[in-house]
């Protein structure tokens, strides 16, 4: 920035004053121009919590799990997974009963910037399929299955994203006569607004959906309500690069039930660290530390009073 003063000669004193300016003090005297002809895209509008999602539910696992992925060239991918822990079988009983369970997973992955089929299978027949395919530019397909032995519990949706240049549209299709369509657009850079309308055929339950995300450098906000009686809000706070800060409300108004839990996100640049804590006093943490190139260790752990479910697991990952 240039000095009014020169090095050479003093000037005259009139020089010295300042011209007299029409903005006010603390405001810029150049306001920022929008371009509302040219919005960025909003996301996905099952995605519109995503922020807090990760930092509050992260996947809490019981016991032991492996985790090793073998790249064969640039697209194509065979993992393979080990677990041993417990699994939670219904019962109408306050506290949680467990079952001792294992089972290996054996999956092929082919991703390229166009398609993306990933597929996985476990020792008890459970077959889980997901497949991304971009149509056009502006067009993806996208399909997931799973298949399993008993019966009517086998499932599948059919989604198209088309995504325009400040809008997002999608109509999604599953089983047991499953239809849903949402529609998201950007009001400005930092604002998106959406919708959602879907019917369960089976149970013969129609319902809308509305939604709200805000967003900057700094901060996520955004807010969900539904027909059903579902209110779910949340919020993110970005401390810095590596820390943020989350909470969220959810509220279901045929059930007078609402939680709320407060958690953070911790990025060191070893190892990543996520924690939270409900209103049902349940506190969980999940730690990933990075020790080699393509070694990962994790370790897991929630603690939930209410219904004395303790759950503790550590797990390693191979590959990239």
């Amino acid at each position: 920035m240039g000095s009014y003063f020169s090095h050479a000669a003093p000037p005259p004193l009139a020089s010295a004053v300042p011209p007299p300016s029409d903005a006010k003090d603390g405001e810029s005297k150049t306001e920022e121009k929008v371009d509302y002809l040219n919005l960025p895209c909003p996301i996905p509008f099952e995605e519109i919590q995503r922020e807090a999602l990760m930092s509050l539910k992260p996947e809490l696992f019981e016991g032991l799990r492996f985790d090793f992925t073998k790249g064969l060239n640039q697209k194509f991918s065979l993992s393979h997974s080990v677990f041993m822990g417990s699994a939670e079988i219904p019962s109408q009983s306050s506290e949680t009963i467990k079952v001792p369970t294992a089972h290996y997973e054996f999956g092929a992955n082919f991703l390229d910037p166009k398609l993306m089929l990933i597929g996985r299978i476990l020792t008890d027949g459970r077959l889980n399929a997901r497949v991304k395919c971009d149509l056009t530019d502006n067009l993806t397909l996208k399909m997931n299955a799973q298949i399993q032995n008993e019966p009517h519990f086998s499932q599948g949706t059919f989604n198209f994203d088309y995504k325009g240049k400040d809008f997002r549209s999608q109509f999604q299709m599953g089983n047991n006569a499953f239809y849903g369509i949402n529609y998201i657009q950007s009001i400005t850079p930092h604002l998106s607004l959406g919708s959602e309308a879907f019917w369960l055929g089976h149970q013969r339950k129609s319902g809308i959906g509305f939604a709200a995300r805000y967003n900057t450098d700094k901060m996520v906000a955004a807010g969900q309500l539904a027909s059903t009686g579902i209110i779910a809000l949340s919020y993110v706070q970005k401390v810095s690069e590596k820390v943020s800060l989350a909470t969220d409300l959810l509220y279901n108004h045929m059930t007078t039930d609402i939680t709320t839990s407060v958690g953070y996100d911790y990025m060191l640049r070893q190892c990543r660290l996520r924690g939270k804590l409900d209103s049902n006093g349940c506190v969980a943490a999940f730690l990933e530390e990075r020790l080699n190139m393509g070694v990962n260790f994790i370790l897991s752990a929630e603690i939930d009073h209410k219904k004395k479910d303790y759950k503790f697991g550590f797990g390693m990952t191979l590959g990239e």
